[in-house]
């Protein structure tokens, strides 16, 4: 592919027209998946979020990425490679530090890890927004980035794997979605610097602790999660090293092949990142064909759904996945304050979901998206400008929102992809329509045959059952439009077309199909029912439930220590944001996890007949 030498390059590279002349030189071209899903994504200029907490959220996001210092970010790639570096450290993970000493002192563990992620993050917002200064942003990132790539850069850098992982992915973000004409080439400069650094194939952690190592950081590299950008890098670029890449650094032997043969080898690994892994494997069934790892994808995640959650959605307490039937998720309440990683395990989460929507439609993914949704990320608490980042769900017995105690760590990079993913998360594209996969405040537009088609929603969901749609048309056309309907839905359940009762079987833990003749101005009303629910955090501790309204966890906020009976927590009126419950003792507020802010809170309760 490279027919310039590096040196040559980066000394042009100084301008974006250099990088457009140098990437015409090349006759490789994107490729498209082996096989066909049943439903596809939409692009994410498609789709824009209204007012409301997604849309909130993701401006605030994209507003304080917007803001960072370039040099500061650039400064740690700068140092290693020798050249100038202004700016000042942004400290924690992000910056060099000789006070690096795991587990003690984590400041200093990955300079500039979380780069391609912020990238990423810019580049997608520049994709939902067409907003030019971001646009700008990231093609001066990626200018700015390419004297600075060197292979001096991981020597003696702790977790290769995991940082170029972030940085490939950021580069073919800015080359998709900022239109970036450098960002390509950058990265097969990238990857060149980083490959004497990767491991033969993606190693577990205890093969990882069998080999020498200067310190403890050393074996928690994560080399299983390359294939998804490796992937997406060919599928983006055409260059078939990055197939043969992905190919190599797939975990069948350890983590697919039993996975795809239903074994749950789920247990004691690292929770985010073998999620995040099964992305890869769905990556792999998409260019490969390779059914394989798509039952290793739908399996592991089933894992995750049905033995390794709580009750808001939130998995892997201490970053862990838990053996089923011990009775770990229980014991946790009393153990741990890090119950969920919530920036991180929600954005992966999203991205098996996605994956696992695109090839199934099944209903379900969308109802584990939903919960996450709304009761982990979209209640984080916003990133600091000094660094400090919400990390950490807290599901213990007197549970808080709070920072993590190093500054810039992972979860700082997922927080803005993720919101930045909410428009592309919320509908999904079938040959005959469209389906509505969460409730929130937005407008999807297509086209539908010959006609210009747009489905605006308006809602207060979850808070309230109702949901009102509008379609938007330039001419009459036939489609479909698909609704979710959750698997907690209640029989109470309405649907509407202008104002006429729609005939047909609302059955929760489906899409129902509204087919007809749609025209400019036709309105959709769906009420959904939301029953009131409580939920055992395990098997082993079937009284031990949190009390769930529709999609929404509800966590008790004051007192924390007060005593319930089923029949009070199921009898629970909603006033305003929160909910009433009668107790042993004084009536106790519950607030969903959005509405929580410096309170003590609980989640699980010890509930009595």
């Amino acid at each position: 592919m490279y027919r310039t030498s590096r040196r040559s390059f980066l000394k042009a590279g100084a301008t974006a027209a250099a990088g457009a002349a140098f990437l015409r030189r090349s006759s490789l071209a994107a490729v498209t998946d082996a096989v066909s899903t049943k439903l596809t994504q939409f692009d994410y200029a498609d789709v824009k979020l209204l007012d409301g907490p997604l849309l909130e959220q993701f401006n605030t996001n994209h507003a304080f990425f917007l803001g960072l210092d370039e040099d500061a970010l650039l400064k740690p790639f700068r140092q290693a490679a020798g050249l100038p570096a202004p700016g000042e450290d942004m400290g924690g993970w992000y910056s060099w530090s000789k006070d690096f000493d795991p587990p003690h002192n984590m400041t200093g563990y990955v300079p500039g890890h979380t780069f391609g992620q912020y990238l990423s993050g810019l580049a997608r917002a520049c994709a939902a927004t067409g907003d030019k200064p971001t646009r700008e942003k990231v093609q001066r990132l990626v200018r700015n980035f390419a004297p600075t790539v060197s292979e001096k850069f991981y020597v003696n850098y702790p977790l290769p794997a995991y940082t170029f992982d972030k940085t490939n992915c950021g580069l073919i973000d800015a080359h998709q979605f900022a239109s970036d004409p450098m960002a390509l080439a950058v990265l097969g400069y990238a990857t060149d610097a980083v490959l004497p650094y990767l491991p033969e194939k993606a190693l577990t952690r205890p093969e990882m602790e069998a080999r020498p190592h200067k310190n403890m950081a050393y074996t928690w590299d994560e080399s299983y999660t390359l294939p998804e950008n490796f992937f997406l890098a060919y599928r983006r670029s055409g260059d078939p090293r990055y197939r043969q890449l992905a190919q190599r650094f797939l975990q069948d032997d350890t983590y697919f092949d039993p996975l795809a043969e239903g074994r749950n080898v789920l247990p004691g690994q690292h929770a985010y990142s073998h999620v995040n892994a099964l992305s890869s494997a769905s990556q792999a069934y998409l260019v490969l064909g390779s059914e394989k790892h798509l039952r290793a994808a739908r399996n592991g995640f089933g894992f995750v759904l049905d033995t390794q959650s709580f009750a808001t959605g939130g998995w892997g307490p201490d970053e862990s996945f838990r053996k089923p039937d011990s009775g770990d998720l229980g014991s946790s309440l009393a153990k741990t304050h890090a119950s969920f990683e919530t920036p991180c395990g929600a954005y992966g989460h999203f991205k098996i979901a996605r994956y696992m929507m695109r090839v199934t439609g099944d209903s379900r993914y969308g109802d584990s998206m939903e919960k996450v949704l709304y009761n982990t990320i979209l209640g984080a608490k916003p990133l600091q400008p000094d660094g400090r980042s919400f990390y950490y769900s807290d599901y213990n017995n007197s549970g808080s929102k709070f920072y993590h105690g190093d500054k810039w760590p992972c979860c700082s990079g997922t927080f803005p992809q993720i919101t930045a993913d909410y428009g592309i998360s919320s509908y999904f594209r079938s040959p005959d329509g469209v389906y509505v996969n969460l409730f929130v405040p937005s407008q999807v537009s297509w086209r539908q045959g010959s006609a210009r088609v747009a489905l605006e929603q308006r809602t207060q969901y979850p808070y309230s059952p109702e949901i009102t749609m509008h379609v938007h048309t330039d001419r009459a056309e036939s489609f479909a439009i698909y609704l979710r309907v959750p698997q907690w839905a209640g029989s109470k359940t309405m649907l509407a077309v202008n104002g006429k009762a729609v005939s047909v079987e609302l059955r929760p833990g489906s899409f129902i199909p509204l087919q007809r003749e749609w025209k400019d101005g036709d309105r959709i009303e769906y009420s959904i029912d939301m029953p009131l629910r409580l939920e055992s955090v395990d098997a082993q501790h079937l009284q031990t439930a949190a009390l769930l309204n529709g999609p929404l966890t509800l966590f008790a906020v004051d007192p924390l220590d007060s005593r319930f009976t089923r029949a009070q927590l199921l009898a629970a009126r909603q006033q305003g944001a929160g909910w009433r419950v009668a107790s042993s003792g004084q009536p106790v507020t519950f607030l969903s996890f959005g509405e929580i802010r410096d309170q003590k809170y609980r989640l699980y309760h010890d509930v009595t007949a």
